[in-house]
């Protein structure tokens, strides 16, 4: 691994960067909790205008009510039900939503499903982290993408280290896990596949002449609810003596998309994150990514199987 770099001087990346955002419109994906809470309410305090997706209504109602008392005069949240696991469902949320505005200035892939103990599949027969961590993804920024270009906006996908710990590369003979399933495996190979998404994006808008808008990112090991809902009972007593001894908080863990989606200096296609421990925690700037993450023809090949598995073209020929 290559030194890792922090653009933003020793001390990293901080909110007190984040410019003025009245005006500006931003769509979080499971914005109700975690992370993806901490992103909402950075964003109401800088008077953006931000749409939340999630499953649940009653927690969702209930994440509105505590955004509600951090926003600004000019700010406004708002939610639309969704899951990501379930293409009738991204359809149906997108279509709602696109046709109530007309751009959009920023997307933040957030959510992600974590070490399901067992095999699970979605109504569609994907793995249901690969089926959500990525195809769910792949899928609502497809049907997003003519707002976010209206809005010159930006594609930010909440990825993680852990993408190095199971998967070297893509499995594509055994893309849904139906043999030799394992929890960190499957959960890795959706986030190496969100980072595959981003880059291949980025080559495919250069090549028809238009700007990158595909950006990465990492909340690094923050303690979350995440971790404690999907995960099986031996998993979930490690990933709890992990938090005591390492993890930071979901504040700081949003740092990085909050950098992703907001910061003039951001470039497309780096992977914003904390930068010690190999990523784990520290101060936010850039963290290297793998050759495997990195292999253009596999990311092609994803990208191929993916618009056919959800059945949405993005009229974007490969580079």
């Amino acid at each position: 691994m290559s030194t890792q770099l922090l653009p933003f001087g020793k001390k990293g990346w901080d909110y007190g960067r984040v410019p003025d955002l009245a005006g500006r419109h931003f769509a979080i994906t499971g914005g109700n909790v975690g992370i993806g809470f901490e992103t909402a309410k950075m964003l109401l305090q800088r008077n953006a205008r931000v749409t939340i997706f999630c499953r649940s209504e009653e927690r969702t109602r209930k994440a509105v009510d505590e955004l509600s008392d951090f926003r600004s005069v000019k700010a406004r949240i708002e939610y639309e039900l969704m899951d990501l696991a379930n293409m009738e469902s991204v359809r149906n949320a997108a279509e709602r939503f696109v046709g109530f505005h007309e751009k959009l200035d920023g997307l933040i892939n957030n959510t992600s499903i974590v070490m399901v103990p067992e095999r699970v599949e979605t109504p569609e027969g994907f793995e249901l982290q690969m089926g959500a961590n990525h195809f769910g993804h792949f899928l609502f920024s497809a049907l997003l993408f003519d707002l976010i270009k209206k809005g010159n906006g930006r594609i930010v996908t909440v990825s993680s280290v852990a993408y190095r710990w199971g998967a070297e590369r893509i499995d594509f003979d055994n893309l849904h896990f139906e043999e030799n399933y394992s929890p960190l495996a499957a959960f890795a190979q959706s986030k190496l596949a969100n980072i595959m998404f981003t880059l291949e994006l980025n080559r495919r808008l250069l090549a028809k002449e238009m700007p990158a808008s595909g950006y990465l990112c990492h909340p690094g090991y923050a303690g979350t609810n995440a971790q404690r809902t999907g995960s099986g009972f031996f998993t979930r007593v490690g990933l709890e003596v992990m938090n005591v001894m390492f993890a930071h908080s979901p504040f700081h863990g949003a740092k990085s998309q909050v950098l992703a989606l907001t910061d003039p200096e951001a470039k497309p296609g780096l992977f914003y994150g904390p930068t010690k421990m190999k990523g784990l925690s520290g101060p936010v700037g850039v963290t290297p990514i793998s050759h495997a993450a990195g292999d253009a023809e596999a990311a092609a090949r994803l990208w191929d199987i993916s618009e056919k598995l959800t059945g949405v073209d993005w009229r974007l020929p490969p580079a």
